[in-house]
């Protein structure tokens, strides 16, 4: 096969903020990226979870929506975070995601463009975000956009029973 067969299509791309009318695709892209990352059927949120955390009484995350030629083909998810280290607020990147069909075609780079440029326009002193080690095609596209890797930070969880445990110690009530 040669270079001109394996080449995708080139799409005009935009990136819009996301809308109450965009959470049912949204949920469904947020499956389709955990499936991606071999976590199939992980996905507990359902779309009013989604929904109300988007556009609810008190949104706790924003998100913009990837187009490509006026239909969603992606979309990047994220929340304020706050560094007392710098004492400035930044951005914590959730989720960022483009269907298969439109990787390669730099909407994953927009989308990341797009949530840098808010940050900046908010005063955000960075944008931070995780990726699993495996995923060997967004880690290139990080580095050639100069992110840099975080070595000095393990990653820890409480949920569950873990996560009810010590609040109880605490006497939280549940």
């Amino acid at each position: 096969m040669n270079d001109v067969e394996t080449q995708q299509p080139v799409s005009r791309t935009t990136i819009r903020p996301a809308e109450p009318s965009d959470v049912d695709t949204l949920h469904r892209f947020i499956v389709e990226l955990a499936e991606a990352e071999d976590f199939p059927g992980e996905v507990s949120a359902a779309p009013s979870d989604v929904g109300d955390a988007l556009f609810g009484r008190r949104p706790v995350a924003e998100a913009v929506m990837g187009m490509a030629d006026g239909e969603p083909a992606g979309f990047a998810l994220f929340y304020p975070t706050y560094s007392t280290v710098v004492g400035r607020a930044g951005i914590h990147l959730e989720d960022i995601y483009v269907r298969p069909e439109h990787q390669g075609n730099g909407l994953g780079t927009a989308l990341l463009r797009h949530v840098a440029g808010v940050a900046v326009e908010r005063g955000c002193a960075r944008l931070e975000w995780w990726v699993l080690r495996t995923n060997d095609p967004a880690i290139r596209l990080y580095r050639r956009l100069n992110a840099r890797a975080v070595d000095e930070v393990e990653i820890y969880r409480l949920d569950g029973e873990a996560l009810l445990d010590l609040a109880d110690a605490a006497g939280t009530p549940r």
